[in-house]
């Protein structure tokens, strides 16, 4: 399959700059700033630059914390600069959509429904944690770069559309995991972060592993009533569509069910991945190997950049919803199942 890299066109730009940089700075000085920038760089590339709002403190979950920026740009140096200039050149270059649009399916996106919790705290400016709990196509296997996973891209849009909010997005995935083994960790990956959102991605790994679908909606209904719990929206994410996930059919047709019926049952929103992905290769024709990689089952980076695209859209159509209704009565601005 072609691959993007969205590193290479700009490398004969950026590697005679950060030369420069190096000779004009000198050796002893080098080492102490470099070891101060050291967690700008490890940071997510997604906060926008426009804002340099403080950030959230990242609670101790054992997940990666997307798009937090903890640097001060008062206190950068020249080759802190510099860095930021490679990842600007980077990010700029690497615009995966500049090949294939992302496109909605036709007729829509199923709606998400409203999130009142998280769309109220938008709306009134205040911080909001959003928890991305999943597998391997949560924590972003067959992405090029961190940069390129789900959860990053989600926060770099959602910030992008409220710049003036602190937006705090953790990546709780983890490869191979599937609703038990969530389950296990659902307490400190989750509920101990007190998020306003949760998006729960499960499922996939249940089918390749051949496990009963009934039990995983068994332990995904569980799951969810101790996220509601919480006080928190959640939105449900079903399989992918890809070969490996395909090739068991009837394991994944019923999977998709369930968590469809789940997610009515329990009023929770649910983004219907598998239908979406489908829809790329079915209606718009787009060839499987630009949103799957070469093993078959994990996305790409503009599988995963459309993807979030798509989600973060809904998410902010559900803001908009509370906004136009914030002076109407309760009953009428509750959630609507879909």
């Amino acid at each position: 399959m072609s691959c993007h890299c969205p590193f290479c066109r700009v490398a004969s730009l950026v590697l005679p700059a950060v030369a420069a940089v190096v000779l004009l700075t000198s050796a002893p000085v080098w080492p102490a700033r470099a070891q101060a920038v050291q967690p700008a760089q490890q940071a997510a590339l997604s906060a926008p630059a426009t804002s340099d709002a403080a950030r959230p403190a990242a609670p101790s979950s054992g997940g990666q914390v997307a798009a937090v920026d903890p640097a001060n740009p008062q206190q950068k140096g020249l080759p802190s600069r510099a860095i930021d200039k490679v990842k600007e050149a980077a990010k700029s270059a690497g615009d995966i959509f500049s090949r294939v649009p992302c496109l909605p399916p036709k007729g829509g996106v199923k709606k998400l429904g409203s999130l009142p919790h998280v769309a109220s705290k938008l709306v009134a400016g205040e911080p909001v944690a959003i928890v991305a709990f999943g597998s391997s196509s949560t924590q972003g296997h067959g992405a090029t770069s961190p940069e390129f996973n789900y959860p990053n891209r989600l926060a770099a849009q959602l910030r992008r559309q409220y710049p003036t909010v602190a937006i705090t997005v953790i990546n709780a995935g983890k490869g191979g995991d599937d609703a038990p083994e969530m389950m296990k960790r659902l307490q400190t990956a989750v509920l101990d972060i007190k998020p306003d959102l949760v998006i729960w991605q499960v499922g996939t790994n249940a089918v390749l592993r051949n496990l009963d679908p009934a039990e995983t909606a068994r332990l995904v209904e569980e799951g969810i009533a101790r996220i509601q719990a919480v006080g928190a929206d959640l939105v449900l994410i079903d399989p992918q569509y890809a070969p490996a996930v395909n090739a068991r059919a009837e394991s994944a047709g019923k999977m998709i069910n369930l968590l469809g019926k789940v997610a009515e049952l329990r009023r929770v929103g649910i983004f219907p991945r598998f239908e979406v992905m489908r829809d790329w290769y079915e209606t718009q024709a787009i060839p499987i190997d630009n949103f799957v990689t070469a093993d078959g089952l994990h996305m790409s980076d503009w599988g995963y950049a459309c993807f979030a695209q798509l989600l973060g859209d809904d998410i902010i159509r559900s803001v908009g919803q509370i906004r136009r209704g914030i002076d109407l009565p309760a009953n009428v601005t509750a959630y609507r199942p879909m």
